[in-house]
């Protein structure tokens, strides 16, 4: 029998591009090739489907963050069909086969928020992860934060700031952010790996951060600061039909005198810190692993996702967010987290393709 065809697609057109290359690597490092048959796929930023190039670069180098390379074949994935067919300048396409499932390692806007799941829903094709829902209410934290309130658990204070808000109605918008108190932390709505997050302490600053965010997303949220340690959760799908299960708790801390979790903190070495499982009392970590996984099944997740929370001094449980395609490079939080849990990473890539070979296609 012929091995699974899987299309590892990375890439993006946003300002996680270079996130989705790190893992991407990583993920095509740790691929069973004895068992799939791999196809890379890069989006490039300016949208070009791009078979990837023998030397495309995935790891920051010398500072300098990797991209999508356009020197491969230009792809194009027909309507109807699940079959990927590369454009090569001058020459007759070249039918590449169908493939049996897409591993969008991507993150950020027109990736991780439900586009390229509707896409590939509509094309009829396989992948890796949560569906369209699940995805883009995950990505806009202020309706993540709706639903997870809805379903009980506690989130923080904040002000949704949407872009009509902000050129009509700012002193409105100050009053409310001003209620929060101080410090206020000011992030876009739909944006990851801590892209355009900034403190602000002051009404002055708080202008500027919110300009600042919304070169990214003109909706923006501000939050409330939230005295407490950082803890992160991963939650996994089950084979079969038993309820999604959790990792070990983690603690991460940030190190080099960052102020808060920023994106160098994440992605640059020796800016982090992760200790698995967390210093936690024992009911507590219950709780919190039990707090993942009703997150998880708030939004119909599929595959996996990172679920962060704040546990403050007084013992209190704050949910933070839910990431429905976390960082995945072999060092980011979720994979180190399943490790710390007994499943490697290797392991882990291996169970979400299945995952994703068990489903159908469409409605499920």
């Amino acid at each position: 029998m012929s091995k699974p065809r899987v299309a590892v697609v990375f890439g993006g057109r946003n300002s996680e591009h270079a996130v989705s290359l790190m893992g991407a690597g990583s993920v095509l490092d740790a691929i069973d090739r004895s068992k799939y048959e791999v196809i890379p796929i890069g989006i490039a930023q300016d949208g070009r489907w791009v078979l990837a190039a023998s030397d495309q670069r995935f790891a920051i180098e010398s500072g300098e963050l990797p991209v999508v390379d356009t020197s491969g074949a230009a792809l194009a994935l027909p309507s109807g069909g699940s079959s990927l067919v590369a454009y090569d300048p001058g020459s007759i396409p070249v039918e590449l086969g169908s493939v049996d499932v897409v591993f969008p390692v991507m993150h950020g806007p027109f990736a991780e928020d439900g586009t390229i799941q509707g896409l590939l829903e509509m094309a009829g094709v396989r992948y890796v992860g949560s569906g369209v829902l699940a995805s883009a209410v995950g990505m806009d934290k202020a309706h993540m934060k709706t639903v997870m309130a809805a379903a009980g658990l506690p989130i923080g204070r904040h002000v949704v700031v949407r872009d009509r808000d902000w050129r009509l109605d700012r002193d409105r918008v100050l009053k409310e952010a001003e209620g929060l108190g101080w410090p206020v932390f000011v992030k876009p709505a739909r944006a990851g790996s801590s892209q355009g997050i900034s403190k602000a302490n002051d009404l002055g600053e708080l202008e500027a951060a919110v300009e600042f965010a919304r070169q990214h997303d003109p909706k923006v949220l501000i939050e409330a600061a939230i005295v407490g340690r950082e803890i992160e959760c991963a939650v996994l799908e089950s084979l079969g039909d038993e309820p999604a299960v959790a990792s070990r708790p983690g603690e991460v801390k940030v190190e080099g005198g960052q102020e808060f979790f920023d994106f160098e903190a994440k992605y640059y070495p020796d800016q982090m810190s992760l200790t698995v499982p967390a210093d936690l009392p024992e009911e507590t970590a219950e709780q919190l692993r039990a707090m993942a996984v009703r997150a998880f099944e708030a939004l119909d997740c599929e595959g996996l996702a990172r679920v962060d929370f704040f546990y403050t001094p007084e013992g209190r449980l704050v949910f933070n967010e839910i990431n429905t395609m976390p960082g995945f490079t072999s060092l980011s939080v979720a994979p180190q987290l399943w490790a710390a849990s007994g499943l490697d990473y290797p392991a882990l890539v291996d169970r979400l393709i299945q995952l994703a070979l068990s489903r159908s296609a469409g409605l499920r």
